[in-house]
């Protein structure tokens, strides 16, 4: 009897080893903890159109102006201060210093450019500025007219708490790496990108058949939009057990494909990030070949990664790609009405970028063909096929096949550091079964 008791106790203890395996713990994502207070706006509060250009750039001076007056004011915060704002034991105070120097000298930036056409006598032409100080000290004397008030006020409290969910971020750099910040010239996050051009990207898919990933396809193609889908493999190739490569393929035509990594788990710390880029590379390969879906792009979950690995992405021929305008639209604080105002708000602020969404999450459908509709011709949507340039693709590896003329039992059976971790944890409880049954 104790030899038994003892033979299914091991049994559970091995059982328990192989089913919390990386292969099987898609639901045990990394631990992230989201802002606890998610930035809003009522757009409606500012009176005016933004569908023209000239609608757009007026409405974005006024923005960028309010911006860079509270950027200023964050710099001056104290360490107490930066602690209870930004809700961390620790500040790294070059990481925050880096940050706003780079925002104040965007803000500059994007200004000058929504300064092009001022009209005489435009409350929100302030005059040139020559630098990021003379910004702030013309922003600083602004007189907002009365019927603009509660806009400020509104606008004043949005970019505040704004800033402390991305200052959150930047003080915990790099000990928690994030998309705030880079480690080299292979990483980038649209803040580079030429004025009033933005591009759509949708993390964590795809979703079930018939889910939340083909209502967001659907809504792009009525819309001729395009976007980036970052995919988990393993929810990719649940799919693909449930359909042919043709068909999952198909599904995308239009789009383009990058990798998200092959379970959402943090590249900084999780043992197996490697394979996980390798394997999910080599299954989008095996799909989608050399065709122009496929993009040499990697996004790390939750913006995650090693500081030193460059030149493992750099060897894959795999750019990291972050993003600047965060929707939030995982978050269950808001709502599409709150996505829609949110990332309006920040687009006007910011001027270009790469907006983040998530096509497993139904609210992304909903927002985007209101900010469509509401911007009009005053922005300029990218072809999701201009990211990631040609001279950047992923290293074709001998063992790698680049046509589609493969059988589906190819696609299930793609043997990594996975595969073998489970079929050693396989044979060791088969061996205890023998030994104690």
């Amino acid at each position: 009897m104790l030899k038994k008791n003892r033979a299914i106790a091991l049994t559970m203890l091995f059982c328990g080893l192989f089913l919390s395996s990386p292969e099987t713990a898609s639901a045990q994502r990394s631990q992230y903890k989201g802002p606890s207070v998610v930035a809003k706006f009522e757009r409606g509060l500012w009176p005016e159109p933004v569908a023209g250009e000239s609608g757009f750039d007026r409405a974005s001076r006024a923005a960028i102006l309010i911006y860079a007056v509270e950027l200023e004011g964050m710099r001056n915060q104290s360490d107490e201060q930066m602690r209870s704002t930004f809700n961390v034991s620790i500040v790294n105070h070059g990481s925050v210093d880096k940050w706003i120097a780079r925002e104040l000298t965007h803000s500059l930036r994007n200004y000058q450019f929504a300064s092009r056409n001022c009209a005489e006598k435009d409350w929100t032409c302030v005059g040139g500025a020559g630098n990021p100080e003379e910004l702030v000290a013309l922003a600083g004397k602004l007189a907002v007219p009365a019927a603009f008030r509660t806009w400020q006020d509104n606008l004043r409290e949005f970019v505040r708490e704004y800033l402390a969910e991305q200052l959150r971020l930047a003080a915990k750099f790099p000990r928690t790496t994030s998309e705030i910040d880079f480690f080299n010239d292979n990483e980038w996050n649209g803040d580079e990108l030429e004025d009033r051009k933005f591009y759509l990207t949708f993390d964590d898919g795809p979703a079930g058949p018939g889910g939340t990933t083909e209502g967001v396809l659907e809504m792009l193609q009525r819309h001729k939009k395009t976007g980036v889908f970052f995919v988990l493999g393993e929810s990719f190739q649940n799919r693909l057990n449930r359909t042919s490569p043709d068909a999952l393929a198909g599904l995308y035509r239009g789009q383009c494909i990058g990798s998200h990594g092959w379970q959402h788990q943090s590249h900084a710390s999780w043992p197996y990030w490697e394979t996980s880029v390798t394997r999910t590379e080599s299954l989008l390969q095996k799909v989608f070949g050399d065709s122009g879906e496929l993009r040499p792009l990697f996004r790390p979950p939750y913006g995650q990664r090693k500081a030193d690995s460059g030149d493992f992405f750099r060897e894959q021929g795999l750019q990291v790609a972050l993003w600047n305008l965060d929707s939030q639209d995982w978050n269950n604080q808001v709502n599409p009405e709150d996505i829609i105002n949110r990332m309006e708000t920040l687009m006007l602020i910011k001027r270009h970028g790469v907006l983040l969404f998530h096509d497993i999450h139904p609210k992304a459908r909903i927002a985007l063909p209101v900010i469509f509709e509401e911007f009009g011709s005053a922005v300029d949507w990218g072809d999701c096929r201009q990211l990631g340039g040609a001279e950047n693709k992923p290293v074709r590896r001998e063992e790698k096949r680049t046509d589609r003329s493969f059988g589906h039992s190819q696609l299930l059976f793609l043997a990594t550091e996975f595969e073998t971790e489970i079929a050693i944890r396989a044979m060791l409880l088969a061996r205890f079964l023998i030994i104690f049954l």
